[in-house]
């Protein structure tokens, strides 16, 4: 396993298949994407994980953390979602945050962040947003 920065482009279909696969294509293609650091896992160079950071002032956002159901439970997002919040303190952020969905909350609180009682909903998801203070 490997993880290595990527482009915008290579986390849709990942995005797709695993997070939206009833919209189309184009629903997971962010405006913002070029605005992005974009990371990915490889295994045996297949990419099987993705997530999207976009820093602003002393904070990062992560969206679209996402890995394809067949390496689902591995631990494979927990390996990326460390790599983020270590890069996110080496470079000085104070705070790492997600509009993670509800019933994967729990997975967020294993690596401190907690819940910050905002929801949303969004295409007939319900998310709430999650966050780490450093």
């Amino acid at each position: 396993m490997e993880i290595r920065e990527i482009k915008a482009s290579q986390t849709w279909e990942i995005r797709h298949e695993v997070m939206w696969p009833n919209e189309p294509f184009e629903f997971v293609q962010l405006a913002e994407d070029d605005l992005g650091l974009h990371f990915g896992v490889f295994t045996e160079e297949k990419l099987v994980s993705i997530v999207s950071c976009f820093i602003s002032h002393d904070e990062m956002q992560f969206r679209k953390l996402a890995t394809l159901e067949e390496y689902q439970g591995k631990g494979i997002a927990s390996e990326l979602l460390n790599y983020i919040l270590k890069l996110a303190k080496e470079r000085g952020l104070t705070k790492v945050w997600c509009n993670a969905r509800s019933h994967k909350k729990a997975f967020y609180e294993k690596f401190g962040m907690r819940d910050t009682l905002k929801s949303f909903s969004k295409a007939g998801q319900e998310f709430v947003i999650m966050e780490v203070v450093f």
